[in-house]
């Protein structure tokens, strides 16, 4: 199970006309609690930033699942309802979740999804799909996956 958290790193962008820009863009960090978000983020950016930057903002993300696709440059936020019966009413309930897909277009993120849900048992509809800020997820994981390099 991730415990993911939304970081807000705020930073002088160079932008493509030359200027300099303050920005303030927001990451998703794998990490047991605050400390380590913050510690985890800082970890992260530090080669990818020139000059000073700071976290501006950690907050807690309720999030189910994350579907990576590498060729994919954005990330969308889905809204998923899993729908069940209430065997005594028989009347349909249905249970919110929030996930995340990578993908480079609505359609692929859709597909990401789909994908991803392949070998779900459960019912489940599309209640929402919209593009996030979101410019980079870090998973904990993947700096613990053991190589099989000798």
């Amino acid at each position: 199970m991730n415990n993911w958290f939304e970081c807000k790193v705020s930073y002088d962008k160079m932008l493509e006309n030359g200027i300099q820009k303050k920005v303030t863009e927001p990451y998703l960090v794998d990490a047991l609690s605050f400390t380590e978000a913050e510690a985890r983020i800082i970890e992260e950016i530090r080669p990818y930033i020139t000059g000073e930057f700071a976290v501006a903002g950690i907050k807690r993300a309720r999030i189910s699942e994350i579907f990576f696709n590498e060729d994919g440059d954005r990330y969308f936020r889905f809204k998923i309802n899993f729908i069940t019966l209430d065997e005594k009413s028989g009347a349909e309930k249905k249970t919110a979740c929030t996930m995340i897909a990578q993908a480079s277009t609505l359609k692929g993120a859709i597909d990401e999804l789909e994908k991803g849900m392949k070998g779900t048992m459960a019912d489940y509809e599309i209640a929402s799909v919209s593009e996030t800020p979101i410019m980079d997820v870090f998973t904990f994981s993947a700096e613990n996956k053991p190589t099989n390099e000798h």
